[in-house]
Order: C-alpha cells, then structure tokens, then sequence
C-alpha cells in the first residue's frame, strides 16, 4: 500500500558496519520535505501494453515531474506506440545494459529524488511509492526495494534455481560489503539528488551488476541506506541467465568491493588500483 502523509511507514536504515540498525518512522509530525520525484524506467524489448500500463499507473499513482524511459535496441513500431504517454521516451539503437540505461536516464532528470522501476511492472506501484518515500522525506539518502525482507510479499516466487542463486549472492554481498541488505538487486530504488552527485563518478557496471554496485559506492561514502520490504511479482520472460549473470554478478561483487574499500581509503585496494588502468565511468561515456 502507499504511504501519504501522516501515515507512518517503517523501514530499516543500515548506513554502515560502523553503525547499529535502527528504526525510523517518519510521521505527520516529522519534518517532512516538498520533494520533486523523476522517475526512470529502463527498457529492453519491453511488453509493450505492460509497459503502457505500468508507466500510466506511475504517473496516476506517484505523480512524478518526471517520467523517462529509456529505451535499448527498440523493434519496430514500439516508439510510435508509447509515443502519448506520459514520459520522455528516449531511445538508442543498441543495448547499453540497465545499469547504463539508469543512469541515462538519472541524468536528464531535474528533480529533488531520482527513482527507477524495471519495465516488466514486478515491482507494483504502490510499492514502489513505498520505496520513495524515505528518500522523499529525508529519512535515507537511498531506499532499496527488497523481495526477500521478512515484511514482503511475494506473489509469485522465482524458479528454484533462481531463488536460492539470488539468496547465496545476497548473502555473499552482506559479507563482504559495508551494507547488510537482504536484497540488493531488486528492481526498484530511489535515491536523493545529493546523494546521487557523490556517486555517479564511481559507477562502471553497465548490466544488472549496477545495482550492488551503487550500493557498495554508497556504504563507502558512509549514505544512509534504507532497505523497503515490497510487494513483488516474478514476471515471465526474464533476460536474465541464472548461471551466467550469477558468475558476472559475482565478479562484478568483487569489484564494487574494490572500488568501495579504495574509496574509504583501504590501502591495500588504493595500491592495487593504482597498478592497474581507470575505467571509464558510466556518466563519462557515450549515450
């Protein structure tokens, strides 16, 4: 369910290992802000009447400035057919990756919180209201939508494989990262202007691997991280390979380690990147 004004939503705060979790609930009488919302919906060969759907219901629902799609790699006919949304619908020939798309797509936006919601509409409106909200209101720099807090509701659950793949990454990722999440690549996140300033310039991962790695970034530079538990749907025709994209996934985990540890000033990762070539950030590259 949304949460207006007044109505008090409860969520976890996990800023750092250096800090203890704590519960915040933000109230009517809470200092809450006027904040403008973008959002940013990245696309790959969507389903096209549920991406309609979807989009519309975000703009009824949230009632953002903003709403962009950025779209990879389109067939023919898709942009003609979501040319009267409500959205800026921005296209390129080929596919980026979603990482890549988000961030875009979260640098067209001009607003006071920048969100994203995957197109295939697993994440329903309603949470995804819920995911801004901390943002929203100044209760976390970050709020990451989770499928595998204990307050979810999962309508329908992934294959087998899928789901105990997904609870060993997260697993391995509360190990080895600043921030202990029980989801970290769920398909919704909303994150504050300021915020998003201080860790553009440190994210590379065009793929699904973004996800993990913007919050490694942000457990580094000490962002309060909220973890939002959502109702969530497991949608057909995922693009995503359980035993590949596992394997980049963790690859990719242990790079945003790196990078995360070289940005608290971790001696050892701070003389191992100075062996080796910077890449190109994803806010420096072509789009």
């Amino acid at each position: 369910m949304g949460t207006d004004v007044g109505t008090t939503i409860r969520f976890l705060i996990q800023p750092t290992r250096a800090n203890p979790n704590c519960f915040y609930s933000l109230t009517e009488q809470g200092d809450i802000m006027s904040s403008t919302v973008g959002v940013v919906v990245p696309a790959f060969r969507p389903d096209v009447p549920e991406l309609r759907r979807y989009v519309t219901a975000i703009d009824e629902t949230l009632e953002p400035e903003t709403i962009v799609v950025e779209l990879d790699d389109p067939e023919d006919g898709i942009e003609a057919a979501l040319a009267d949304l409500p959205a800026v619908v921005e296209t390129v020939p080929y596919r980026r990756g979603k990482g890549a798309a988000i961030t875009a797509g979260f640098e067209r936006l001009e607003t006071d919180v920048l969100a994203f919601a995957d197109a295939d509409g697993s994440t329903p409106v309603d949470s995804l209201v819920d995911v801004v909200e901390p943002v929203r209101t100044g209760g976390a720099h970050l709020s990451v939508g989770s499928r595998r807090h204990p307050d979810a509701d999962v309508g329908s659950h992934q294959t087998f494989a899928r789901r105990f793949l997904g609870d060993g990454f997260a697993w391995l990722a509360g190990t080895l990262l600043s921030v202990s999440l029980n989801d970290y690549q769920c398909g919704a996140k909303a994150i504050t202007a300021e915020a998003w300033g201080q860790v553009r310039a440190h994210l590379y991962e065009p793929g699904f691997a973004w996800d993990v790695e913007l919050v490694a970034i942000a457990g580094a530079l000490d962002l309060h991280v909220a973890e939002v538990p959502i109702h969530w749907e497991d949608r057909p025709g995922s693009t995503v390979s359980p035993v590949r994209d596992s394997v980049n996934l963790f690859k990719a985990l242990l790079t945003a380690r790196h990078r995360a540890k070289q940005l608290s000033d971790d001696r050892l990762h701070t003389a191992i990147a100075a062996r080796r070539e910077e890449p190109t950030a994803l806010v420096d590259r072509d789009r």
